[in-house]
């Protein structure tokens, strides 16, 4: 009976502290300073560690690329292809010219630009986390120790918080839209179920350690519009909901992910499509135009690369969201990944075990940059539009910018691009009169 009252009293401790230090401030949005001496008792202490790990090694840590295009295991020649044929040779064709070829193909498969952008992101020092360097703190006993006691911290409390944090806003969604959606549409439910998604958004940041920043507000997208952001994780829409509230659009999905689907249509505008319907490009478009012809309607958030990018860079946006019509109103994210990964490599790992590998990590810490909104010019067509709103988003957030689509990830490339290039190579040898 004792150690069962023990057990009642740590768990009311336990509960008492999550709501009323944790959930309740952060529904409320309001901070009591606890995120703020954290992330200053984190950032003093990864200094401490960089120190210390550079004075410990006995060999000095090879820098890594400061910046995402600088040149990493190999010393490129960014000359165009064009350019450097024409330079192999003035006249005749000469076997070695190949070897040009020969070359580019094996830059490719060292490091080529598409690939390593569906891989982590590299950091410059380590952050005492096992998936950066597993050997570094064996360098010295303090950084063991430091180690050993940020494990402890990470699995035995901040789990354990987290994990509750995520239970309570997930619960509180789908119990508070449900009730919502039964009310008849009006401005007060279209009032309540914004309260409803921005207070269980504010929890589930809350339980991944989130420390947001936002900036130039004043372009946040407004109701009748299109949000289109590059995309880093699934917890980017929960980053943005964080701030205001959007119709999602997306799949419809079973499990967990298909209960809240389900509860959260009755109460907000989502536009969610069936398996067979998203692959009706003319129906999407449709309901999309319909949603945002409606300018009472909450923006819609849209992520145009299609899949997730390693937060060093923007690939090619889909031209879909940008023959809806309507304005759109470009975001840039930006990770910090200092204090975790917030990357999801879908083709390695399964949704539980990114969602383990972020409520282990120390924190998600990110930038969100509000763009002035964007229209579609009368001389631009749907692709020139995508690719003007992603070079905005690019050179907000910092981003490399490649015209790759980011279905590569999953996908070989196409047959008419090889016969593209090789045909475009066949030209070139016609035009310097190497053939005929």
């Amino acid at each position: 009976m004792e150690v069962v009252w023990a057990v009642g009293q740590v768990g009311a401790v336990w509960v008492a502290v999550v709501l009323g230090l944790v959930m309740l401030p952060s529904a409320l949005g309001i901070s009591l300073g606890i995120s703020e001496a954290y992330m200053w008792v984190l950032v003093k202490t990864l200094e401490w560690a960089t120190i210390r790990l550079q004075k410990g090694a006995k060999k000095p840590q090879p820098q890594m690329p400061q910046t995402p295009n600088a040149n990493g295991i190999i010393e490129r020649d960014e000359t165009p292809m064009e350019k450097e044929i024409a330079l192999l040779h003035r006249a005749d064709f000469e076997f070695s010219h190949i070897f040009y070829f020969c070359r580019k193909g094996f830059e490719a498969i060292v490091e080529d630009e598409v690939t390593q952008r569906f891989s982590s992101e590299e950091l410059l020092s380590w952050n005492l986390l096992t998936r950066t360097n597993v050997n570094f703190h064996y360098i010295s006993l303090r950084l063991t120790v430091v180690w050993v006691i940020g494990v402890v911290v990470r699995y035995c409390f901040l789990l354990p918080l987290r994990f509750s944090l995520a239970a309570i806003g997930i619960t509180s969604m789908i119990v508070g839209t449900t009730v919502v959606g039964q009310l008849p549409n009006s401005s007060v439910k279209n009032y309540l179920s914004e309260v409803v998604h921005l207070m269980c958004s504010r929890i589930l940041v809350r339980a991944l350690s989130g420390t947001i920043h936002y900036h130039n507000k004043e372009n946040r997208p407004q109701k009748g519009g299109i949000c289109v952001a590059n995309h880093t994780s699934p917890i980017d829409a929960i980053i943005l909901t964080n701030d205001g509230c959007y119709a999602m659009v997306g799949q419809v999905h079973g499990g967990l992910m298909g209960i809240i689907q389900r509860a959260t249509v009755k109460a907000c505008p989502h536009v969610w499509f069936e398996r067979s319907e998203i692959k009706d490009r003319h129906l999407v478009t449709k309901r999309l135009r319909e949603h945002v012809a409606d300018k009472s309607k909450l923006p819609i958030l849209i992520f145009p690369e299609g899949t997730c990018i390693n937060n060093t860079s923007v690939m090619m946006f889909k031209k879909g969201s940008f023959e809806i019509g309507g304005t759109i109103y470009p975001v840039a994210i930006k990770y910090d990944p200092q204090f975790g990964d917030a990357f999801w490599n879908s083709s390695k790992y399964n949704i539980v075990s990114y969602l383990l590998r972020i409520m282990t990590s120390w924190a998600i810490v990110c930038n969100v940059w509000y763009l002035p909104p964007m229209v579609r010019k009368d001389d631009e067509d749907a692709v020139q539009f995508a690719n003007r709103v992603r070079s905005a988003i690019a050179r907000q957030g910092g981003l490399t910018e490649l015209p790759w689509d980011g279905g590569l990830k999953r996908a070989k490339v196409k047959d008419t691009f090889k016969e593209e290039q090789q045909k475009n190579y066949s030209k070139m040898l016609v035009r310097n009169g190497s053939v005929g």
